[in-house]
């Protein structure tokens, strides 16, 4: 069981059950279980309501993870699991508010909020257009009209920026593959990324009144931080590129935002930085390899991006660009326009 019905407990004692709890996250190791204490009396005005809190040793990183998701400070793959890229992101939240960076949660961080933790995706059959066969072989990537996800599952997961396994905890006895219209599953309550509201394929427009914005990136952090001014409003976790292929260190600028982007699939461009004419072009969709937008940077060849992968976010692993993953990254192209500056350090 997820969750149990307990009388909402009071902000001290909450408090100092998480930061214990939190002090564990930051450390990379599993927090204990949130005890039930005495509630807080009501006003006589007010009728004392039962809420869920949340009680297994995964769910409380689950919540923290769901908080910073909420607020643009992506933890990444939304999977109860502690480790160092939510501690990043958590702390570039303190940051961006004024709090001490300690990673450890405390009064300042309004975690309740997060309410309800847990909400219902409804199944329908409009869904069911962006699964699809999805095969292996690049050549045979190259002669479809678009790069479906491979199953209802992966659909979800990405649309809830979480991983496949957390959905299968969340949902005991649910088999992803025998969904029918009308059916609901449990998913992570953030903002879902609604891959039918992507811009078909081409570049997004210009927006003025971003022009001000900043992108910095730490390639040793493997974070993107998104800054309007001097104030930090937004990060996500990358995947820059890797010791053979690293990501070039430098200031440069974003010259166009696309949405949904073929990918021309060259091994030696890949592999040695030479275009050549043994050449594949990949098919917008989902399982694109660049994902579902791609910033480009007056640095040819370079860009920051979506993926075909989420598990391989917050590693050493493209070919000198910056990937992250499809959620972050369509939430990112819009708030960014053509002429950002972007610092690579």
């Amino acid at each position: 069981m997820l969750f149990r019905h307990v009388p909402l407990p009071n902000r001290t004692f909450r408090t100092l059950a998480l930061l214990a709890a939190f002090a564990a996250f930051s450390r990379g190791q599993e927090p204990g279980a949130l005890p039930a204490t005495e509630p807080k009396p009501a006003p006589k005005s007010e009728p004392q309501a039962a809420r869920a809190i949340l009680v297994g040793k995964r769910e409380i990183v689950a919540q923290l993870q769901i908080f910073l998701d909420q607020q643009l400070f992506s933890p990444g793959m939304i999977d109860g699991k502690p480790g160092k890229t939510g501690t990043k992101a958590f702390k570039r939240w303190q940051r961006a508010h004024g709090l001490p960076e300690t990673g450890v949660i405390d009064e300042n961080v309004p975690l309740d909020s997060v309410y309800p933790v847990y909400t219902f995706h409804t199944v329908t059959k409009e869904d069911m257009r962006f699964i699809g066969d999805l095969p292996r072989a690049t050549s045979v990537q190259a002669k479809k009209k678009y790069l479906p996800y491979p199953g209802y599952i992966n659909f979800l997961a990405e649309r809830y920026h979480s991983g496949t396994d957390f959905l299968t905890r969340l949902n005991p006895g649910v088999r992803f593959s025998k969904l029918k219209p009308g059916d609901q599953v449990r998913v992570p309550n953030v903002a879902p990324f609604k891959i039918e509201e992507m811009p078909p394929t081409g570049n997004l427009p210009p927006r003025e009144e971003f022009k001000d914005r900043r992108i910095v990136i730490d390639r040793r952090e493997t974070m993107l931080d998104l800054y309007e001014g001097e104030k930090l409003i937004a990060a996500i976790p990358i995947a820059p590129g890797s010791p053979a292929h690293p990501t070039p260190k430098g200031n440069w600028r974003i010259v166009g935002i696309a949405s949904m982007p073929t990918f021309r699939w060259d091994k030696g461009m890949l592999n040695r930085g030479v275009r050549t004419k043994d050449f594949y072009m990949l098919p917008a969709g989902p399982r694109n390899p660049v994902g579902v937008a791609w910033i480009g940077l007056n640095k040819e060849g370079i860009g920051i991006h979506g993926t075909n992968n989420p598990y391989s976010i917050g590693t050493f692993a493209s070919h000198g660009c910056m990937r992250t993953a499809n959620w972050d990254i369509s939430r990112i192209g819009h708030l960014v326009t053509p002429g950002v500056t972007v610092e690579i350090k």
